[in-house]
């Protein structure tokens, strides 16, 4: 009886020690394969970028408001479509300061720089304020798809008219 119960306990010895390793080689490999991807990844993100760089800008100009006071963007709809690289000209012609305000749209983006003036910024923007004759340039690429709300959040002027709609398809 003891002979038969050793005999037993080796084969499943034996089974376990062979699935165990089949089970290293998998994890082995799975890691291997994932390193690979991470590396092509941030090869594949250099090169896009590099890309979307050296691609000329499709240039945009929106106003805020007009000389004439009116609180609208003009135009209030803009299209733009996903890994195109876009310059929009901001310019505010009227005598009250408004904000260029889509914070949606501004996360479904990826900003190259905004520059007003000698000052060029970089990363996240949600909202550009731009003060009577000011003007600013935002270079991007759209990233996601959908449809966002562009407004101006200054109290009351979204309310007389100063909203619009950015669609990225």
């Amino acid at each position: 009886m003891k002979a038969l119960f050793t005999k037993e306990n080796h084969k499943l010895y034996l089974f376990l020690q062979v699935r165990l390793r089949l089970i290293w080689r998998t994890v082995v490999a799975f890691l291997l394969v994932c390193i690979g991807f991470g590396i092509n990844e941030r090869a594949i993100a250099a090169n896009f970028t590099d890309n979307l760089l050296k691609q000329p800008a499709t240039e945009i100009t929106i106003s805020l408001g007009n000389s004439a006071n009116e609180l609208k963007f003009e135009p209030d709809h803009l299209e733009f479509e996903p890994g195109k690289r876009y310059l929009l000209r901001l310019h505010n012609p009227s005598q009250l300061k408004h904000y260029f305000t889509a914070k949606d749209f501004a996360d479904g983006i990826w900003t190259q720089k905004v520059q007003a003036g000698k000052v060029e910024v970089k990363g996240a923007i949600h909202e550009l304020e731009l003060k009577p004759g000011g003007e600013a340039e935002w270079v991007f690429v759209p990233m996601k798809p959908g449809s966002y709300n562009l407004h101006c959040s200054i109290q009351g002027h979204t309310e007389a008219g100063m909203s619009g709609e950015i669609a990225i398809r």
